[in-house]
């Protein structure tokens, strides 16, 4: 913290350096929660993420407070800052929400899509079908993020992808049960996705939106089959590779 900050005259180049700083730190803290480097139930020690993105501690304490408010982590007193535990019954609300979104943004999206959104959608599922091939989870699971990212901020309602981005954050720390991914499982999944994005290249916004319905609808069944046996539905689950419903 500068001296012009601790007197409460903070030198404005200062503070966009010091924001500028934070959204960096919660980008890179975020990309590890997301991506899976930090699990469910990890500490985030202030000093060591200071240490390693060679940034002063105020801007990793922003940032953690800025993650607290997008649902990804929380602050217990006394003990520090953990990434949250998301159980299996908050996960079935949000995959409800989900769906909402989703298929509102595919009635907005559908009748208006232009040729350079449906050539980056079709991007995001020939990289889908070439991890697919390449047996690479974690890449199928990103492109398969980026396609659904990508038609809701293609709708161009800046509120319904606020909310949608937030939810899809908290979900990322639901994949965490021991599954064996079925390849067949994958395959339909991949089969829904050129599904949807047929119905919107078609200008069909009922059809793309039920398409999108039953996709995400199906990904919530079928974290349903693989946890439900496990425990109970608001039991914590455990860090594990990406498994069918990530892939949703």
């Amino acid at each position: 913290m500068t001296e012009n900050m601790e007197t409460g005259s903070a030198d404005p180049i200062d503070v966009v350096r010091r924001h500028s700083l934070t959204a960096l730190v919660r980008e890179a803290i975020e990309r590890n929660i997301i991506e899976g480097v930090l699990a469910p139930g990890d500490k985030l020690n202030e000093a060591d993420w200071a240490a390693r993105l060679q940034v002063s501690r105020g801007p990793v304490r922003e940032a953690f407070r800025a993650l607290e408010q997008a649902g990804l982590v929380r602050n217990e007193k006394n003990r520090g800052v953990f990434v949250r535990v998301v159980s299996l019954a908050e996960a079935d609300e949000i995959y409800a929400v989900r769906a909402v979104l989703e298929e509102a943004a595919c009635r907005i999206l559908a009748p208006r899509i232009d040729a350079a959104q449906l050539a980056r959608l079709r991007k995001h599922i020939d990289a889908m079908r070439s991890a697919l091939d390449a047996g690479d989870d974690g890449a199928y699971a990103r492109a398969n993020v980026a396609f659904h990212d990508g038609i809701v901020a293609a709708a161009g309602n800046s509120k319904l992808y606020e909310t949608y981005r937030r939810l899809v954050g908290e979900l990322s720390l639901f994949r965490r049960a021991a599954l064996v991914v079925r390849a067949d499982a994958m395959e339909r999944s991949l089969a829904e996705h050129r599904a949807i994005l047929t119905a919107l290249a078609s200008r069909e916004p009922e059809r793309a939106a039920a398409l999108m319905q039953a996709h995400v609808n199906g990904g919530r069944q079928r974290a349903h089959e693989a946890y439900e046996p496990a425990g109970p539905r608001n039991e914590a689950l455990p860090s594990s590779a990406p498994t069918d419903e990530e892939r949703a």
